[in-house]
């Protein structure tokens, strides 16, 4: 197995679901990053975790990923939305868990 995929592998066994509220800490530090659902959350962490800056502006540039708002987070909150959640630190990786 590739350093990568242990990467990978490791990023998909750290990611939980968890209540908004419950990352406000780290909200407040500005260290929440929203990831669209249309996008894996586990590949947008190794591509944090790798830096590979030019996919992750690629992805910034078109809103995919972004800094999780204040509108963004009193709308979560009020929702008491689930959302899945990585670390990759400084950063925690967060995208809603959506019901189809």
């Amino acid at each position: 197995m590739s350093d990568i995929d242990n990467l990978t592998a490791r990023l998909n066994q750290e990611t939980a679901r968890i209540r908004w509220h419950e990352l406000q800490p780290f909200f407040a530090r500005g260290q929440t990053v929203r990831i669209d659902p249309g996008l894996d959350l586990v590949s947008v962490a190794t591509a944090f975790a790798e830096d590979h800056r030019e996919q992750v502006q690629s992805w910034m540039q078109d809103q995919r990923v972004a800094l999780v708002s204040d509108d963004m987070s009193a709308t979560w909150l009020a929702a008491d939305q689930e959302v899945w959640a990585v670390v990759v630190a400084p950063w925690v990786l967060v995208q809603p868990v959506t019901t189809h």
